[in-house]
């Protein structure tokens, strides 16, 4: 057998490489990439929720749509690149204080809700998340009950379809 076809037959069985994503994570694409696993955590990746993670990076950082378009899918890209949690929130931590992150929280769960269901996959990630923010279930259970109202509240002055 020679070396070629040895080193072919050995990459068949060589764990596959993904590019190290960590030089790319910034605070800003780590906040984005969040949102983007809030919004995949029950495995459908919602119309709704992609346009509730626009409007919260066009709020929270003031882009245009075009640049929250952009953002969001590098954070995509990285969302998918990224094992776990840990890395994102490491990175959401040295930008965010601690007195921001509550307000993190319910951009989370904006996401989480806007396609109108809670499913036991975002309740364990936001568990999860909310704890390597440093904060506690109480933060992210009040967090979801200001937005869950909010919601409530944006349904109620709605015009009635005639």
């Amino acid at each position: 057998m020679s070396n070629k076809t040895l080193r072919w037959i050995q990459g068949l069985f060589a764990p596959t490489q993904t590019p190290d994503t960590r030089a790319d994570v910034t605070g800003e694409s780590a906040v984005a990439a969040l949102l983007v696993r809030a919004a995949r955590a029950n495995d459908d990746y919602n119309p709704l929720q992609v346009a509730a993670i626009d409007v919260v990076l066009s709020r929270r950082f003031g882009l245009g749509p075009w640049d929250c378009a952009a953002l969001r899918a590098k954070a995509e890209k990285l969302e998918a690149a990224t094992g776990d949690s840990v890395h994102l929130t490491r990175a959401i931590k040295d930008v965010l204080p601690l007195e921001d992150r509550p307000a993190y929280l319910r951009d989370l769960w904006e996401v989480i809700l806007a396609d109108g269901q809670r499913h036991e996959q975002e309740d364990g990630l936001m568990r999860l998340v909310s704890n390597l923010l440093g904060l506690r279930d109480r933060d992210s259970a009040h967090a979801r009950q200001y937005v869950q109202a909010r919601m409530t509240e944006a349904d109620d002055q709605r015009p009635l379809a005639r």
